[in-house]
């Protein structure tokens, strides 16, 4: 596939994931939820985790934003749902690897829709856009262990 047609495709992801995002919405019981905003654009994210036995059990977000920071909360819940804590943390920090620039193609990891966001590492001012939901998972696991 050549370079255009890839570019292309991963911008109809990340359309996809902001007209339509999974997971929006809120958790009543027994989670942990997470306000945090980007103050150089306005983006913001309140997310609601749902933690047990180490297992992220289900993951819902709200908030207001551009289509990088809304498409990357989607595709972030998406992906964490059902996963160790642990494992979604090394997908963290894996994302954050991505945003800097550094080569992934070797981790084996499946990282699905959220590989679309690659791109996003040549604009240094969108990068903090992609990472807001995942900080924000990063501080509520931080929460969830002082507990």
């Amino acid at each position: 596939m050549s370079f255009n047609n890839l570019d292309t495709l991963y911008r109809q992801v990340i359309m996809d994931h902001y007209k339509n995002p999974r997971n929006r919405g809120s958790l009543e019981d027994e989670s942990v939820t997470i306000d945090m905003n980007n103050p150089t654009c306005g983006d913001r994210i309140e997310l609601h985790l749902q933690i047990k036995d180490g297992i992220v059990e289900d993951a819902k977000f709200e908030g207001e934003g551009c289509s990088i920071s809304m498409s990357s909360a989607s595709m972030m819940t998406q992906a964490i749902k059902g996963q160790q804590v642990d494992d979604a943390m090394n997908m963290s920090s894996i994302f954050s690897k991505m945003m800097l620039g550094e080569d992934v193609e070797d981790i084996d990891l499946d990282l699905g829709d959220i590989e679309a966001l690659q791109g996003v590492s040549k604009f240094p001012a969108r990068i903090k856009c992609a990472t807001l939901a995942w900080k924000a998972m990063e501080k509520a696991v931080a929460n969830e262990e002082q507990q």
